[in-house]
């Protein structure tokens, strides 16, 4: 009998064991299951990683026109940028030069390193010309004459660029040199430098703030241009060497810059549907790599036009009247009438469009006063509609009162008794 009861639960045991072992079995197939899947899923990021991988040590994607950056590595590293640097020398020429003005070459300017334009001491040239020159061939000597030119001296033309990029925005960026060749100043330290992000702030501002936008525009998208000294004693032929004006229609302005320290760097814009975005590429690639950058810059403009698409996020809202403590409600009001201000946005064009991908999450927080005190004058604020994306303020709005109201004075109160007493 022993012998039987413990078969029987020798058997219960070894069934019970088969059944742990099945949950077991079920379970472990499950979160194999749950693995392989998570794995497939940082694979496939993995992958979407990839197909951005990028030559430059640091580049920027940006939104020209609200001047965020849509894709960045190494944004913020403080680099070298070479030729890049004679965007902001064009620019400042533009906008503070006069194109027609007569400038004349100093020895300092004759002895830059190539590339030069080869000027001469006592050399004379229309200021025009050689932004041609500067930003065609990048001519190192021809920075330096428009340098003086405008700012009297490469020193103080390098302060009025160092002006200009804080103008922008742009804190992480020091200029030595109107050419971009590697410098640096003894005294403190610092380093002719900036950030890929920065760079790309700064092409933005040539590109659609700057009042001497188009004529920057016309000038970087010329593909050869011819002209002579003021005596007409030498002719000059420059070509365009911002060759990624060919290599995409979308391809707006650009410009190359390359140097030891900074190996090849580029910045440049591309503008499709009314959406323009500014790249900035630096530290891409040494010799024998010139090509890096086309690669790199033409992968980020394509994920800027496939990925981000202009969308009105404006909401259109209205408010119920504020209640105003002791205000006069109206001409005929009576004491206790309670006086109340209707609120509105402040006028704008009801409109918002940004440029959004479908990962970008945008919430609209309203605040508004419940209650005001008299008096409340017209246009007064009251509140304000905020705008986030991705939980960073982008836009806010005033909510502003469409009308006044006066307060109950002693003597508006005194009146109206004395009114109501003679009318009894």
């Amino acid at each position: 009998m022993d012998i039987f009861f413990k078969s029987i639960c020798h058997w219960k045991i070894c069934r019970i064991d088969k059944v742990i072992a099945v949950v077991l079995a079920i379970a472990l197939f499950c979160c194999s299951g749950t693995l392989i899947r998570a794995e497939s899923g940082n694979h496939e990021k993995e992958t979407a990683k990839e197909q951005l991988q990028l030559y430059a040590q640091a580049a920027v994607l940006m939104d020209a026109d609200s001047g965020r950056v849509l894709y960045g590595k190494n944004e913020d590293a403080v680099l070298p940028m070479a030729s890049t640097t004679k965007i902001m020398t064009c620019i400042l020429a533009l906008e503070y030069g006069n194109l027609e003005q007569v400038v004349e070459a100093s020895a300092y300017a004759a002895s830059m390193p190539k590339v030069k334009l080869y000027v001469r001491q006592g050399e004379k040239f229309r200021l025009k010309d050689l932004l041609y020159s500067l930003m065609l061939e990048s001519h190192n000597d021809a920075a330096v004459v428009v340098a003086e030119a405008v700012g009297g001296s490469v020193e103080q033309f390098a302060a009025m660029m160092n002006q200009k990029a804080r103008d922008i925005g742009c804190y992480d960026t020091y200029f030595i040199t109107p050419n971009g060749l590697d410098a640096a100043v003894n005294e403190s330290g610092k380093v002719h430098s900036t950030t890929a992000e920065d760079l790309a702030k700064i092409m933005a501002y040539c590109v659609t703030d700057s009042p001497q936008k188009d004529a920057f525009l016309e000038i970087t998208r010329t593909l050869s241009y011819d002209f002579t000294d003021v005596d007409g004693s030498r002719s000059f032929h420059c070509d365009n060497h911002n060759a990624f004006l060919g290599m995409m229609q979308e391809a707006l302005s650009g410009k190359t810059g390359f140097t030891n320290n900074a190996g090849y760097c580029y910045v440049g814009a591309v503008e499709s549907e009314g959406r323009i975005y500014t790249v900035a590429l630096l530290a891409c690639g040494w010799p024998n790599n010139r090509s890096y950058k086309w690669s790199d810059m033409k992968k980020l403009a394509d994920y800027g036009m496939e990925h981000y698409h202009y969308r009105d996020i404006y909401e259109k809202k209205t408010f119920a009247d504020i209640p105003v403590r002791s205000g006069i409600a109206g001409k005929a009001a009576k004491p206790w009438d309670q006086a109340v201000v209707s609120a509105a946005i402040e006028k704008g064009e009801g409109s918002l469009p940004f440029l959004l991908c479908d990962e970008d999450h945008v919430e609209v927080k309203t605040r508004v006063e419940t209650v005001l005190d008299a008096p409340v004058a017209t246009g007064a604020k009251v509140g304000e509609v905020s705008y986030y994306l991705n939980g960073e303020l982008i836009k806010s709005y005033d909510i502003l009162t469409e009308d006044a109201v006066e307060e109950q004075s002693f003597l508006w109160i005194l009146d109206y008794i004395v009114k109501l007493a003679i009318f009894l």
